[in-house]
C-alpha cells in the first residue's frame, strides 16, 4: 500500500494478452498505474475495447527472453503478472524475471500446486493462481440456490456470507434495526429494500433502518459447519404445519427406502456368490457319499475326485463311451448328469464373479455410476476443470447433482460417484431431468454454446437457478438483460481482479460473488507509513468501504469481527472483505467513500463517574485526545469538534447511553 503519488509512478508488466491478460490490464489501470505488456502475436482486434489505449507500452515478442524483459524495463516494475495460456512459458518467464530483478512481485497463472509452493520458497515474493479454480466456489454456491453466498476458512474458523430475505414471520422483521444485528460473531454487509441494486461499497446502509418484510440483509457470520449449508433457520419462525412435517417425513422415508434398495442391490451379488458356493459344496459332499456307497471297493479320495470332475463339466470323461455301462446303476448315471448340469450353472457363476473381481483389482474396473436424480438436483453442463471442481463441491455439500458432457471418451475414473450423461446435448438434457432440476450450471469452454444451453434451460425450466460461465463481462452484461434471473460469472474478469489485487502485494485468500460483483477476502500486513497505519478500524471500514473481519496483533491471537475502536499499528494483521474499488481506495489512500458529516453533542451526564467513563468512551471511539474529551465533559452541553462517520457516531451515542450520558448526533 503506497501513497497515491507513489502509486502513480508504479510500473506493472503483463505477460500474455489473452482474455485473462486483457482483463488484468483493465483491472490494473483502475488503480491509475503504468502498464506495459508483452504478447507474442500481434492482434488487430481485442476482447476489451481500446486495449491499445490502456497500455503504456506493448512489446510483440517472447516474454521468456532476457533482452525482451530488459526492453520492458523489468528493473523498474513493481510486479509482473505472467498469465499466458502455457504454464511452462509462465514458469520460465518467472525464473527469468527473478534473475533480472530480485524484488519484483511475481503473480503467475499456474495450477501446479506443489511446484508453486516450491517456487514461492525459492524465488520469494511469488504467488500463483489458477483462474478456473478461483471461480469454481462461486459457481457451486450459486447452484445451491440457498441463502449462502460465500464461505471460507480463516485461522481454522469457518465463516459464511448469508443473504436473508425478510419474511413477515421472521423474528427480526419489524423488530430489529440494522445496527443491532452487528455482534461479536456477525457483521452486516449490505441491505436492500427489495431491489437488486449493484453493490458499490459497504457501509452504504442506514444503521437505524427497521427491517421489514421484502427487505434483504446480507451479513457475514462465524459458522460451526459449512457442509450442510442450511438456510438461516435461526432467524425464522420455528412453527411448521403438520402437512409440511408429514411431507418432510414422507420424503425422508422415500430417501431411506431408496438407500436401502441400493444397498440391497449391491449386496445381492455377494449373496448369490455365497449361495452358489454352498450349493456346490453340498453337491460335492452328496456326490462323494453316493459314489463311495455304490462302489465300496473305491477309495474316498477317488469318489471325491469323480464328483469334482462331474461338477466341473466332466460327465463325458466318466460316462463318454457309447456302450451300456452295466456296473453303474441308471439312477446314479442320471444323478451324475444332474451334478454336471448343476456344476455348469453354479461353478460358472463363481467363475464369472471371480473374473470380475480380478479385473477390478488389476485394471481398476469402474463400477456403474449412480442413477440420475429425478428432481431438486443440480445439472452441471461441461465437465472440464471448472465443471469437475463444481461437481466435487456439490458432492461435498451433499447436494444431488448430475454431470453432462459432450465427450464420449470422458475418463470414467473421474468423480465415480457422480451420475454422468455423455453424448448429444439435447438428449442429455432430457435424460438429466432438466424440467425438474433445482439449478443448472453451464460451464463449458465455449461461450456461444453456454449461451445456447442457457436459453434452452430457461425455456424448459424457467424456475431453476441458472448459472452461466462467460469469458468476459460484456456477454455477461448482455445475458443479464435477456435472462434477468440468471447469474453470469465472467471467469477471466473475476480472476483478473484477484491477479491485479495480488500484484500490489496483498494476499487474496478467497473470493465470493455478491449482487453480481466480486468480493475479495484480502489480507494486509500493516507496515510503517502505509495507508492503513494509525487508523481506527471504524475509519478503515467507513472511509475505504471495506469490512474488517479479522485483526491480529502478534503475539496475541486473532480477533474475529474485531471492535471498530482498535487503532491499527505497524505489525498488525488485518483481513477485510472488499470490492476491487475498495482495494483501489486503500492502495491510493483515498479515505472518504462516505464523508465525515456528523458530530456528537453531549447534553448531560448523570454524575461524575458517568462523565469520567463517557470521556474514555469518546476518546476510544473517535480517536481524539483524552484531554479534549475531558474538557468537553466539563462544560455541558457541548459539541465535540471532531467530525465522525454516521456509523461511528451512532455507535458512540449508544455507548454513552449505556454509561448514563445523554448525547445525540448532529449534522455538520
Amino acid at each position: 500500500m503506497l501513497k497515491s503519488e507513489e502509486a502513480k509512478r508504479d510500473r506493472f508488466l503483463v505477460c500474455g494478452l489473452g482474455s485473462l491478460g486483457q482483463h488484468c490490464v483493465a483491472a490494473l489501470k483502475e488503480f491509475g498505474v503504468n502498464v506495459v505488456a508483452i504478447e507474442q502475436i500481434s492482434s488487430q482486434s481485442w476482447e476489451i475495447p481500446q486495449m491499445s489505449d490502456l497500455l503504456d507500452d506493448l512489446i510483440i515478442a517472447d516474454c521468456r527472453q532476457n533482452s525482451i524483459l530488459a526492453q520492458a524495463k523489468i528493473e523498474q516494475c513493481r510486479a509482473a503478472l505472467i498469465v499466458t495460456a502455457n504454464e511452462q512459458v509462465n514458469i520460465e518467464t518467472a525464473l527469468a524475471i527473478r534473475q533480472l530483478n530480485p524484488h519484483t512481485r511475481l503473480v503467475v497463472r499456474s495450477a501446479k500446486e506443489n511446484l508453486n509452493s516450491l517456487l514461492s520458497e525459492q524465488l520469494g515474493n511469488f504467488i500463483a493462481y489458477e483462474p478456473t479454480q478461483l471461480t469454481a466456489d462461486a459457481f457451486a454456491l450459486a447452484a445451491l440456490g440457498t441463502q449462502t453466498r460465500g464461505f471460507f476458512t480463516l485461522d481454522g474458523q469457518r465463516l459464511r456470507v448469508i443473504a436473508l430475505p425478510m419474511q413477515p414471520d421472521d423474528r427480526w422483521c419489524n423488530v430489529r434495526r440494522l445496527h443491532e444485528l452487528n455482534t461479536r460473531t456477525r457483521r452486516v454487509l449490505t441491505y436492500t429494500d427489495g431491489s437488486d441494486r449493484a453493490l458499490q461499497s459497504f457501509y452504504q446502509w442506514e444503521p437505524n433502518a427497521l427491517l421489514q418484510a421484502g427487505d434483504t440483509v446480507t451479513f457475514i457470520e462465524l459458522a460451526d459447519t459449512l457442509l450442510a449449508l442450511p438456510d438461516v433457520s435461526s432467524v425464522r419462525s420455528q412453527a411448521v404445519s403438520w402437512p409440511q412435517s408429514l411431507r418432510g417425513r414422507m420424503k425422508g422415508i422415500e430417501r431411506s427406502l431408496t438407500h436401502f434398495w441400493q444397498l440391497s442391490f449391491q449386496q445381492q451379488v455377494r449373496r448369490v456368490a455365497l449361495a452358489c458356493g454352498f450349493i456346490v459344496l453340498f453337491l460335492l459332499i452328496i456326490g462323494t457319499i453316493l459314489l463311495r456307497w455304490t462302489h465300496p471297493e473305491t477309495t474316498l479320495l477317488s469318489a471325491f475326485s469323480a464328483t469334482a470332475i462331474l461338477l466341473l463339466g466332466g460327465y463325458s470323461d466318466l460316462f463318454g463311451e457309447f456302450e451300456q455301462i452295466a456296473d453303474i446303476p441308471a439312477w446314479l448315471q442320471l444323478f451324475s448328469l444332474g451334478l454336471t448340469l448343476a456344476g455348469t450353472a453354479f461353478v460358472g457363476v463363481l467363475y464369472a464373479l471371480l473374473t470380475e473381481s480380478l479385473l477390478s483389482a488389476k485394471f481398476q474396473f469402474v463400477k456403474n455410476r449412480p442413477s440420475v436424480p429425478t428432481a431438486n438436483h443440480a445439472i452441471i453442463i461441461g465437465m472440464g476443470r471448472v465443471g469437475q471442481r463444481v461437481a466435487a463441491l456439490l458432492q461435498e455439500f451433499k447436494q444431488p447433482s448430475v454431470g453432462v458432457t459432450m465427450k464420449l471418451d470422458f475418463d470414467p475414473t473421474i468423480l465415480p460417484n457422480l451420475p454422468l450423461i455423455a453424448g448429444n446435448l439435447g438428449e442429455s438434457l432430457d435424460k438429466a431431468n432438466l424440467a425438474t432440476a433445482k439449478s443448472v450450471v453451464v460451464v463449458t469452454d465455449e461461450e456461444i454454446l453456454n449461451l445456447e444451453v442457457a436459453l434452452m434451460a430457461q425455456k424448459l425450466n424457467p424456475n431453476s437457478h441458472l448459472v452461466i460461465r462467460t469469458a468476459g463481462m460484456r456477454l455477461a452484461d448482455h445475458l443479464l438483460q435477456i435472462l434477468p434471473n440468471a447469474q453470469a460469472v465472467g471467469a477471466y474478469a473475476v480472476a483478473a481482479e484477484v491477479f491485479a489485487a495480488a500484484a500490489f502485494g496483498e494476499n487474496i485468500l478467497s473470493l465470493l460473488r455478491l449482487n453480481n460483483q466480486t468480493i475479495l477476502v484480502t489480507e494486509y500486513q500493516i507496515e510503517a507509513d502505509d495507508t492503513l497505519d494509525g487508523l481506527l478500524l471504524s475509519e478503515v471500514a467507513c472511509g475505504y468501504g471495506v469490512v474488517p473481519i479479522l485483526q491480529q496483533r502478534p503475539p496475541h491471537p486473532s480477533q474475529f469481527m474485531p471492535s471498530e475502536d482498535i487503532q491499527l499499528t505497524q505489525g498488525d494483521r488485518l483481513v477485510v472483505l472488499a470490492t476491487i474499488e475498495g482495494l483501489r481506495r486503500v492502495e491510493q489512500g483515498r479515505l472518504g467513500i462516505t464523508p465525515k458529516t456528523w458530530r456528537i453533542r453531549v447534553d448531560a451526564v448523570l454524575n461524575a463517574d458517568a462523565a469520567f467513563e463517557g470521556a474514555n468512551a469518546i476518546t476510544r471511539v473517535t480517536g481524539c485526545s483524552l484531554k479534549t474529551a475531558r474538557l468537553l465533559m466539563s462544560d455541558l452541553p457541548a459539541t465535540l469538534s471532531v467530525p465522525l462517520y454516521q456509523h461511528q457516531g451512532l455507535r458512540l451515542v449508544l455507548e454513552l447511553g449505556k454509561l448514563r450520558v445523554t448525547a445525540k448526533l448532529v449534522p455538520i
